[in-house]
């Protein structure tokens, strides 16, 4: 009986890691933040928060997606980094990249740092509540309308510059409220600075590789500290993982091949109907 219980159990685990990978997978690179639907959307189903350490072991699948996706611009920025210190030519577009990705990269990563030492309740902090996402949510459907709007979308890659790799950075430190979404923040940013959509959205991705792998990795090695087993523990972090890099590549196809002819309203409209709907569903629980 015990054995048929713990069974079910896992199978039970390997299908929540599936879909919550898939949720993973799905938003992260969409405009509408992932933290948020992880934290929300098991919630909604009756299942415990993720927390932020399966957050951020889920988005190494999507780091794993998003470097073979670009594994040959991430191959051609590091032979031209290399190139350039090596022959101290400087002003190859690829070596530009790479040195607004890592100078985009250090603000995060800074703050990231910062609250990690001082900031001991965060995971439990009202940054992660139901009223602050749907908050953040809608405010944030207003900036990307504001970004879409007033957008010239004039520059495309080959014209980003130092600075405009710190910029996008700077804004990418809001990715650290959930709710916010990293994608979204530096999709707006890059899109108020310029860019093409199809050009910002593809800077954002490849900002987001250094951050969030090593946020993932960085918990990764808390969770490897602790007690683990392998049929119970293993095999539904493989289901998330497998899951989140398959629908993490596909999304990343789909969107720079969306952003070729359409805009970005329909996320816009999807933030302010999910942030919405978070305020009357969380005013119903609880004038209960």
């Amino acid at each position: 009986m015990n054995e048929a219980t713990n069974t079910l159990e896992l199978i039970e685990a390997c299908f929540r890691s599936l879909i919550i990978g898939g949720i993973q997978g799905l938003t992260e690179f969409l405009p509408i933040s992932s933290t948020a639907h992880l934290k929300v959307v098991p919630l909604m189903l009756g299942w415990k928060d993720p927390g932020i350490s399966m957050t951020a072991i889920l988005q190494l699948g999507s780091i794993l997606a998003v470097i073979s996706y670009f594994k040959t611009d991430l191959q051609q920025i590091l032979r031209s980094t290399s190139s350039a210190f090596r022959h101290r030519k400087w002003g190859t577009f690829d070596f530009r990249l790479g040195l607004a990705i890592c100078v985009g990269t250090s603000p995060i990563i800074l703050t990231g740092m910062l609250i990690k030492l001082f900031w001991d309740e965060y995971e439990n902090s009202f940054l992660r509540s139901i009223p602050s996402i749907a908050l953040i949510s809608i405010l944030m459907a207003i900036l990307l309308a504001i970004a879409e709007k007033n957008g010239t979308q004039t520059k495309d890659m080959k014209k980003i510059s130092i600075k405009d790799g710190l910029l996008i950075g700077v804004g990418q430190i809001l990715a650290l409220i959930p709710g916010v979404s990293r994608s979204g923040i530096t999709l707006s940013t890059a899109l108020l600075l310029g860019l093409k959509r199809q050009d910002a959205a593809k800077f954002s991705f490849l900002l987001g590789i250094p951050a969030i792998s090593l946020a993932g990795l960085a918990e990764l090695s808390e969770v490897l500290r602790q007690p683990f087993t392998l049929s119970q523990d293993f095999l539904p972090l493989f289901f998330g993982l497998s899951s989140a890099t398959i629908v993490s590549w596909l999304v990343i196809d789909w969107l720079l091949k969306y952003f070729q002819k359409n805009s970005t309203w329909i996320f816009i409209i999807y933030r302010l109907l999910f942030g919405l709907y978070l305020l009357n569903w969380y005013w119903g629980i609880t004038s209960r």
